[in-house]
Formats: structure tokens, C-alpha cells, sequence
């Protein structure tokens, strides 16, 4: 899957594909998996992956069997299907790959294609109660989308993917809207003015109840996911709840408090303003556009530390002008390149980041980024691990 097929995460651009025509077929093939489960659909360009693990851990405290279709993934390619936190066997991957391989190649199917098949086909098999699908990127043309969920979540939008979805946060909008289905509902996350009008349009059109989550009466929950950017997640979780529980789902007060608080213990996830130690204290997390690293950001500047040490590397996609001036000019920083196929050479990233006065040393990988930074620092430091999620993988 990884090496014979062209996998987005890896290569980029070449292993996009802007139709849904063999994602159908596959499901044909398999004789249609996502018509046996019941499901949410979750889309955004940041949020949806904390926001898809809390809805599961919910789920989970409440009783039902969860399946969670996530992407990507960081250390296992497993992490990307589990079902209540348990993620697919081994056994299980390799005889859908073995069992289907000649559909798959005389069909040129993606790694996406054949991954969201195995998911889907993975949840019917163990008969799920439900499913929470996280959207891989955009959603009118993503393989995902040929599913008929109970609602739609949009957390938010952002300027991410844009050679791909449009250059305008309309015209991203329009294309994550391309999950909201006829009658079924949405809730959308944020509300922004440049966005909401074509969420509503859209909506209207296809007669979806939209509910903007700051409409939804709210309390905080605690979390053990504890960026403060989580608390626009929580409260986009907290409308769904409240739609589910409408329709009839057996979710009460005591699974939506315990589900927030366990969401790594229940679901696994990593990755997300994730504390790796202590004196020097480390943290890592996989915010990689503009939204996603100025709210990282935000957060970073309210530790205590006394020198800051940033170990960063980006794939060649990024756009280096929209987030390089986000990062403090005050941090030594740790240039590395993630190894993968796409990763940005940590030369090219130095160069640029010294165009807004960013300061540090280039290596050639992200171990040895990470060696450096953790001799340099002191225990009242902080080393901060980021700019790609593929650079936070290597480390956890």
C-alpha cells in the first residue's frame, strides 16, 4: 500500500485524485461496507482530528461500540482504524490487502482509496454502533464522502491544501460543504463572516438543519487534551452531543464529562500539545498551517521556561510566508527535515526562516534536531517540537 500506490501523506500532488469515481466502485466491489454502520462525518481544515477523538471517547463512556477512522497517522498506520480505541489487527490488514489486491491495482486505486475501503469494511465486520470519519482533506471530492452519517461537523476554516481546494476561505468552504448531505444535519464549528454565508447556502439547498456550535448553550468541560485551542473543539463536540442526544442516542452528563477527560486513555491519540518531559520541559504538536501554529503559538507563550528551543521542519508544500512570521525571534531553533519524500531539505527551510530574523542550526535529520536542542537546553528551558506532522512522528 505504501510503496507500490502513491500515498498524499508521502509524495503530494501526483497521488491526488479529484473524483469520487473509484472510491464508488470500490464500495461496489466490496458490496457497499458504509451502508452498514451509522456514522459523523467530520471536515475542517484544523480540529477535526481532536474533535473526531473526543466525539469518540464520548461515544465509548456512553456504551456503544465506536469505530474511528482518522488520518494520518504517526508512528502505525493501524492508529488510523480502531475500533473503541483498539486498533485494526495486523491480521486483519494484510488479508483485506491479500483478498483484494488484483481490484486494486487494475483499478490503480490510492493508498486514501484502499485505506478508507479496509476502515469501512473493518467496521461492518465487527458491527460498530457507529462510526466517527474524519474527513482526510476538503470533502466534496474526498474518498470519505460516499457515506450517509447521522450529522456533518465542519470545525472550521482555514487557508490549507490550497492547490488543491481553492485560494479563498469561499472557496474552501464550498468544498468541506461538500459533505453536508440532503436533510441530514451540520454543525459548524466556528462562525466566520467570509464563510457562513455559504455553509447556510449550501444547507438551504440541500434542506440540512445547520447550527453554528457558539449557538448551543455551553459549560466547559475538562479535558485531558489541554491546548486552548481545544476549547472551540469542545464546544463544536458539545453541539453534536446535543443533536445526538435529540435523535435518540443515550449520551448523558456523566459519559460527555468522563469521555472529554480520557480521550488519550480511551482513543490514543497523540500528537496534540502533547507533554514528552519534564526539565527541560518538552512539547510537541502537529499544528502545521497558519491557523493550526498561530494558536500553538499562543499557547507556547504563556509557559514558564526560561530559554525557548524549537525544533521545526515543514514538507516542500508549505507556504513559508504565511507561517514563519508566527514563530518568536527570541527561540534558537533546530532546522531538520522530515523523512519522507516531500520533506522540505532543512537548508531551504534555514534560508527562508533567516529572512524573518529566526536563528538556528540545520541537521540533517530530526534526530539529531532533537539530540541538539535536548544538549543545548537547561532544565528551565522549554524545547518545542513542531511545524509538521511528520516531524512530531519521529519523536513520540
Amino acid at each position: 500500500m505504501f510503496e507500490q500506490l502513491p500515498m498524499y501523506q508521502r509524495v503530494g500532488h501526483s497521488a491526488y485524485k479529484a473524483n469520487l469515481d473509484n472510491t464508488l466502485q470500490l464500495a461496489q466491489y466490496l458490496k457497499h461496507p458504509e451502508n452498514s454502520f451509522k456514522s459523523i462525518h467530520v471536515a475542517g481544515t484544523n480540529g477535526k482530528g481532536s474533535t473526531s477523538h473526543m466525539l469518540a471517547s464520548v461515544l465509548q463512556e456512553a456504551g456503544y461500540k465506536v469505530g474511528l477512522y482518522t488520518s494520518p497517522h504517526l508512528k502505525d498506520f493501524r492508529e488510523r482504524i480502531k475500533i473503541n480505541g483498539t486498533m485494526i489487527p495486523k491480521r486483519k490488514v494484510v488479508s483485506f490487502v491479500k483478498r483484494h489486491k488484483p481490484f486494486f491495482e487494475s483499478h490503480s486505486l490510492s493508498f486514501f482509496e484502499m485505506t478508507v475501503g479496509l476502515a469501512f469494511d473493518h467496521f461492518r465486520s465487527e458491527q460498530v454502533d457507529i462510526a466517527v470519519i474524519e474527513v482526510g482533506m476538503g470533502g466534496r471530492l474526498d474518498s470519505t464522502n460516499i457515506i450517509q452519517p447521522e450529522l456533518a461537523v465542519i470545525t472550521n476554516i482555514g487557508l490549507d491544501h490550497t492547490q488543491f481546494l481553492g485560494s479563498t476561505l469561499p472557496e474552501i468552504a464550498k468544498e468541506k460543504a461538500g459533505i453536508i448531505k440532503k436533510g441530514i444535519p451540520v454543525v459548524i464549528g466556528e462562525r466566520h463572516e467570509a464563510t457562513a454565508t455559504v455553509f447556510q447556502k449550501v444547507a438551504q439547498e440541500r434542506g440540512a438543519p445547520i447550527v453554528f456550535a457558539g449557538d448551543i448553550a455551553y459549560h466547559d468541560y475538562a479535558s485531558d487534551l489541554t491546548g486552548i485551542y481545544q476549547q472551540k473543539n469542545k464546544q463544536t463536540v458539545n453541539a453534536v452531543l446535543r443533536i445526538l442526544q435529540k435523535q435518540g442516542w443515550n449520551i448523558s452528563e456523566e459519559d460527555i464529562t468522563k469521555g472529554l477527560s480520557k480521550v488519550v486513555k480511551n482513543t490514543g491519540l497523540m500528537g496534540r500539545w502533547q507533554l514528552l518531559g519534564i526539565r527541560p520541559m518538552i512539547i510537541c504538536d502537529t499544528a502545521h498551517n497558519k491557523d493550526g501554529i498561530s494558536l500553538v503559538m499562543k499557547q507556547l507563550m504563556k509557559e514558564k521556561f526560561q530559554d525557548l528551543h524549537i525544533v521545526f521542519g515543514v514538507v516542500n508544500d508549505k507556504d513559508l510566508d504565511s507561517i514563519l512570521p508566527l514563530f518568536p525571534k527570541t527561540a534558537s531553533y533546530y532546522f531538520c527535515t522530515p523523512n519522507v519524500p516531500r520533506g522540505m531539505p532543512s537548508k531551504t527551510l534555514e534560508e527562508a526562516a533567516k529572512k524573518f530574523a529566526l536563528r538556528g542550526t540545520a541537521y540533517t535529520s530530526v534526530k539529531e534536531a532533537h539530540q541538539a536542542a535536548l544538549d543545548n537546553a537547561r532544565p528551565e528551558d522549554l524545547i518545542f517540537i513542531g511545524g509538521s506532522t511528520f516531524i512530531v512522528a519521529e519523536v513520540v
